[in-house]
């Protein structure tokens, strides 16, 4: 690789409809750009690096272990479409033997890779970045292969929980998160979906806090995963709306430990295929207009080409398939003291798989946005 990698990468999938999970993570103690930073009288503080974060020529090498999900295939399908990847292996244990669909660059065949197998490719030096899309608590002895091998200067980017806790991790939300910090980096958690959407509907806000905000979140069964379940049965799902992990879910963690306060997340799963709508309440400590909070986000996430700000609330048909996130709402109570700020975002892309590829572009000297449809 013409830049040279540093910090650890890899990227797992981690399921928002999973409750609390087995393992336990050390809360960390990485704050992101945000807290005191976030000031409406200023210009956005930690603005895109875009192109300017061009520095590399050279394809990368890439392996994503744990491709069966349906944020496997939206990673296939932007690798492809990106000029400075090279796919050359893709893990899935009940896909092997199959040849790989939606990538034209050359034909891979699904392999079942084991940590054996990581370790020599890593030793080997074949790879310059790994994808982790595997379930919570699966991709330990991955990344323990990559690290024994001495493979450290490869980027590893991990989609699950796992490392979302780790302060050895790079939290991987580059619209909150220091862009330099994850350009220097060669191990990137990814955040989780949910966690996302609701950290950018937050994070403006935070001097303005009066209260522990509440979000009332709504996904669609992809969500779920491909794994049949009461969360992903349409005919369960169609005209209801199931609630879960009512507290202490993992994201809700998340989201209080990256902003450092304490919220309160309610999820439910309902019956479109992708997309998240978020109705975030917001005590605030003193009064403000609609037009005063709107203001706000504006200049917090101005040129920010994956967060829009629209007036009314946005819907999720419209998020859907786009790869940005949107906040609208902006609805202030009469007594000036709450705000309902809606967000969308759609799970698979910018809540997984192209927040993935943004955190790589960075990593590896890539531009920003590369490979990315900015609609």
């Amino acid at each position: 690789m013409a830049k040279r990698l540093s910090s650890r990468a890899a990227v797992q999938y981690s399921s928002a409809f999973s409750p609390r999970p087995a393992f336990i993570f050390r809360q960390s103690s990485f704050q992101p750009v945000c807290t005191s930073r976030f000031n409406s009288t200023t210009a956005n503080p930690n603005p895109p690096l875009g192109s300017k974060n061009s520095s590399n020529t050279r394809p990368a090498k890439c392996a994503l272990i744990g491709a069966r999900g349906y944020t496997g295939q939206a990673l296939i399908d932007l690798f492809n479409k990106h000029s400075n990847f090279d796919l050359r292996h893709v893990s899935s244990r009940e896909l092997a033997g199959q040849k790989v669909n939606g990538y034209n660059k050359r034909e891979i065949l699904y392999e079942n890779l084991n940590p054996d197998d990581i370790r020599q490719m890593a030793s080997n030096n074949e790879i310059d970045c790994w994808v982790m899309a595997l379930p919570n608590g699966v991709c330990e002895p991955y990344i323990n292969a990559i690290d024994e091998s001495g493979g450290n200067e490869s980027v590893v980017v991990d989609l699950s929980a796992d490392h979302r806790f780790d302060e050895r991790w790079t939290y991987g939300l580059p619209e909150l998160v220091d862009r330099a910090k994850i350009a220097k980096s060669t191990r990137i958690s990814n955040p989780g979906c949910y966690a996302t959407a609701a950290q950018i509907g937050i994070a403006p806000m935070l001097k303005y806090l009066g209260g522990q905000p509440t979000i009332f979140g709504v996904s669609g069964y992809s969500g779920a995963g491909t794994k049949p379940s009461p969360k992903n049965d349409v005919k369960n799902l169609t005209n209801n709306l199931i609630p879960y992990s009512l507290t202490d879910h993992i994201h809700e963690r998340e989201i209080s430990n990256q902003l450092g306060h304490d919220v309160a997340f309610i999820p439910h799963v309902a019956v479109w295929f992708q997309g998240i709508h978020h109705s975030i309440s917001i005590p605030l400590a003193k009064k403000l207009t609609s037009r005063d909070v709107r203001n706000i986000y504006q200049d917090r996430f101005a040129g920010e080409p994956l967060v829009k700000i629209v007036g009314e609330a946005p819907s999720v048909k419209a998020i859907a398939g786009r790869h940005s996130v949107e906040v609208g709402g902006f609805a202030v109570h009469s007594s000036g003291h709450r705000v309902v700020i809606c967000v969308t975002i759609d799970n698979l892309l910018k809540g997984a798989a192209t927040q993935g590829l943004q955190n790589l572009n960075l990593a590896l000297g890539f531009g920003e946005y590369e490979g990315i449809p900015l609609d």
